[in-house]
């Protein structure tokens, strides 16, 4: 399938996605950390408080410790998430006449690095869609990559005009992508369970991305009780509604599948039920048979393939489960890349910088 947009050599696009170290070295990996854990949208206390939390506390320790991480799911070829991310790339320039460029939100290939990509190629563009590679709505992953191209398109190249795409959780193209792919992994008549395992954010962010600053966490049945006002940048929303829509789509029956939230960092509180204890949990009760999926993902990475596909494997066996399956993330499946493609042509999708954004 190839879809045709005008042809113009003043707009193109971006896609980002989280980022890796360089290498699984013991540098590398702790020059990484210090990037992505001083974002303030990250670790959003005060700077002083921050830094002295991450370089006093977390990166004298925390580095060695991930460098073992990152090498247990290395590639020859490198990073998987950068490898997946250039996959797909590769397979959205191919059905797309717009430029498309890819960049990282932390290490490499920057965003600066990618924006100069695309003027290479492009020296008259003017308009830059932004497309953040995360399904739902976060401070720590959309708003902290469209603020990061804010930043730079200010100091580098004041003469483009910015527009991106803020998430899409609920769009039926991408739950049928991603409901398409779970039936490709899993035959629901070989386990007993479903886990739907997304990435955790503290209680603090969902609160500060509640525009009523009334709602979320504070009504019950918060993420299920409507108000689209709370709800547009709410992480949890956005995730349940995913797992809802997905589910009908699979046809699954309440008992058949579980929501939990994984890579919780610090003591404050945090989404929960946490997905280690979960699964842990589940075991214990007779669950025998495991399949995961983490839709906060589109491309394999630590948090897939070493927290879950591992530890959380391993953990699973150990407690008395005899079956675990990860489901892979979406990577380079054709029908998300089409998905993909169409989210891009969809100007619905758009909005443009500084006409509804997200002020923390």
């Amino acid at each position: 399938m190839v879809y045709f947009f005008s042809m113009s050599d003043k707009k193109a696009v971006l896609l980002v996605n989280l980022g890796s170290p360089d290498s699984t070295k013991v540098a590398d990996v702790r020059r990484y950390l210090a990037e992505f854990l001083m974002d303030r949208y990250v670790i959003d206390v005060p700077y002083v408080l921050r830094l002295l939390i991450i370089y006093c506390f977390i990166l004298p320790f925390r580095p060695k410790k991930s460098a073992e991480a990152y090498a247990s799911i290395w590639w020859d070829e490198g990073s998987p998430l950068i490898i997946l991310s250039k996959k797909l790339h590769t397979l959205v320039q191919q059905k797309c006449s717009l430029e498309v460029g890819l960049a990282m939100r932390y290490a490499n290939p920057s965003i600066k690095f990618g924006i100069e990509q695309l003027l290479a190629k492009q020296p008259n563009l003017q308009e830059l869609l932004l497309v953040p590679l995360y399904p739902h709505y976060a401070m720590a992953s959309t708003l902290t990559v469209i603020e990061k191209t804010k930043t730079v398109i200010k100091k580098h190249f004041p003469q483009l005009t910015l527009s991106y795409i803020e998430s899409f959780y609920n769009d039926p193209r991408y739950i049928t992508a991603l409901a398409n792919s779970i039936k490709q992994h899993v035959d629901f008549d070989q386990f007993d369970k479903l886990l739907f395992s997304y990435h955790g954010i503290p209680e603090r962010h969902v609160k500060k991305t509640d525009r009523t600053n009334s709602h979320c966490l504070k009504v019950e049945n918060c993420c299920q009780t409507p108000c689209a006002e709370a709800q547009q940048f709410c992480y949890s929303h956005h995730v349940y509604e995913t797992t809802r829509l997905v589910v009908e789509q699979l046809g699954l029956n309440n008992d058949q599948y579980l929501v939990a939230f994984q890579s919780r960092l610090g003591n404050d509180p945090w989404l929960t039920p946490a997905t280690d204890q979960t699964i842990d949990q589940l075991a214990k009760d007779g669950v025998k048979r495991l399949a995961v999926v983490c839709p906060a993902f589109v491309s394999d990475c630590l948090e897939t393939l070493e927290e879950i596909g591992e530890e959380a494997k391993e953990s699973f066996l150990e407690h008395g489960g005899e079956s675990f399956k990860l489901v892979p993330c979406l990577n380079d499946d054709p029908q998300w890349v089409d998905t993909l493609v169409e989210l891009i042509e969809d100007t619905n999708m758009y909005t443009v910088s500084g006409t509804n954004d997200l002020v923390i």
